[in-house]
């Protein structure tokens, strides 16, 4: 438990890189859709190849694969903000991915299991891995973006790209009155 106490009371962090994607991320990108489509499959057949549960079936093994990331992605004139859930990732289990117009937020921890003497009445265990890519509503700076986690919240900021912010505000500033300019 001291562990625990003493990771919460840390102070914001800055995550040290966001990361353009890659070749890379593409074939892990590949291979976590692959995983989540043979379970699928699996679930579809132990339940007597029931046709028209395509999507729960996929939901479903998303679920046992996959810790959730739950996300809140706000916009304004000059920025777009993500807050992601990721509780119980440290900084160095994360990996966030960044284009224009792209979002991905990955990462995988490494559990320990304690050996106990005790026999056990009933376990849950919480997925170790995250995996979410989003479409983000405006083109952003990546090299401007700056990411922090503290206590399981994960906030991204991200500077719009110029051609990206709200056209209505660059042409209030840019209308200056006739009179004014004399």
């Amino acid at each position: 438990m001291k562990d625990q106490a003493a990771t919460a009371l840390q102070p914001l962090r800055e995550i040290a890189s966001l990361k353009p994607f890659t070749d890379d991320f593409s074939r892990r990108s590949e291979e976590i859709y692959h995983s989540i489509a043979r379970r699928a499959f699996e679930i579809f057949e132990s339940s007597g190849r029931v046709s028209g549960r395509n999507h729960e079936d996929w939901l479903k093994a998303e679920a046992e694969l996959l810790h959730p990331v739950h996300l809140d992605i706000a916009e304004s004139d000059e920025a777009v903000s993500v807050r992601a859930e990721v509780p119980g990732f440290s900084a160095r289990e994360l990996e966030i991915r960044l284009a224009p117009r792209r979002l991905a937020i990955t990462g995988k921890r490494q559990s320990t299991q304690e050996q106990s003497t005790e026999n056990t009445v009933y376990s849950e265990r919480c997925v170790d891995q995250v995996f979410r890519l989003v479409e983000l509503p405006a083109e952003v700076n990546p090299e401007k973006a700056t990411a922090t986690l503290k206590d399981g919240i994960l906030q991204l900021a991200m500077p719009k790209a110029t051609a990206a912010r709200n056209p209505r505000t660059e042409a209030r500033l840019s209308k200056v009155p006739a009179s004014a300019s004399n």
